[in-house]
């Protein structure tokens, strides 16, 4: 029917990191057999999309299964120095890489005029310190939104199979109707941007179109607690002004002979 390429997904580290957060573990002591299993939950999901996923993201699934298998062999009794950790280089790149990554947010989040001036900052008894400060909020990560996305999808899923004939859908007119609906609401759960009669491609639709948007900075998903309710934000000054033409389009016309039980496209 159609194939994506999006490169909002940063890589597989990003998202092993993701999932040792989720599940609360040590990076150095990572339970592999879970977070392989949820690692390979996630390609699926990501096929399923018919996103393209790009070749690390399959050299770490094969990296991972490789580790899970030498873990579950029992120790070899020839063995007269002690075995390395099957588990020790991909800790080493994980803890490499979460440091870059928290010193690249923390240096993004610097407002640019800050980067070089430092100013005093103002004290509580401050008269100007009228107004309780906002509360702080989250942002929501490209694997979050996944995440609630596929929950999304098992809500909306449909569990007869028929056969139907699917209309044109376009990515581009999907991203403008993001922008008007929020150029009114400002911000909205992420949960009703999707309509439960809808079907199954437009839902996908809408989901790559709300990536896009979030990649091209008009819109921004935050939460105000780890793992609570999502919600999306217009950020942009003036949304008439954002441009999708540039985004990369297809348009679905095939006809699709079913879609089984678990929500499974069958061409």
């Amino acid at each position: 029917m159609y194939r994506v390429r999006l490169d909002v997904f940063k890589g597989p580290l990003d998202l092993l990191l993701h999932l040792i957060k989720k599940n609360e573990v040590e990076i150095t002591d990572i339970p592999i057999a879970m977070i392989t299993d949820q690692y390979l939950g996630y390609l699926t999901m990501l096929q399923e999309l018919r996103l393209d996923v790009a070749g690390e993201f399959l050299v770490m699934a094969a990296t991972l299964m490789l580790i899970k298998s030498r873990m579950l062999l029992p120790p070899s009794d020839e063995a007269e120095e002690e075995e390395v950790d099957p588990r020790a280089d991909l800790v080493r790149q994980l803890l490499d890489y979460q440091r870059y990554r928290e010193a690249a947010l923390a240096l993004a989040e610097r407002p640019l005029l800050q980067r070089d001036i430092f100013v005093r900052e103002p004290l509580a008894d401050d008269p100007e310190v009228t107004q309780e400060a906002e509360p702080t909020r989250l942002r929501v990560t490209v694997w979050e939104l996944l995440e609630a996305f596929r929950a999304v999808l098992k809500r909306v899923r449909p569990d007869a199979v028929h056969e139907v004939i699917t209309e044109p859908i376009s990515l581009r007119d999907r991203a403008r109707t993001l922008l008007r609906t929020l150029s009114v609401a400002r911000c909205l759960d992420f949960e009703s941007l999707f309509d439960e009669a809808a079907s199954w491609l437009e839902i996908i639709v809408t989901f790559l179109a709300l990536l896009e948007l979030v990649k091209m900075g008009a819109l921004r998903a935050v939460q105000e607690a780890p793992y609570g309710r999502i919600v999306i934000e217009l950020i942009a000054a003036d949304a008439g002004a954002i441009s999708v033409e540039a985004l990369d389009e297809y348009v679905s016309t095939e006809k699709v002979e079913g879609v089984d039980d678990g929500g499974s496209v069958r061409e």
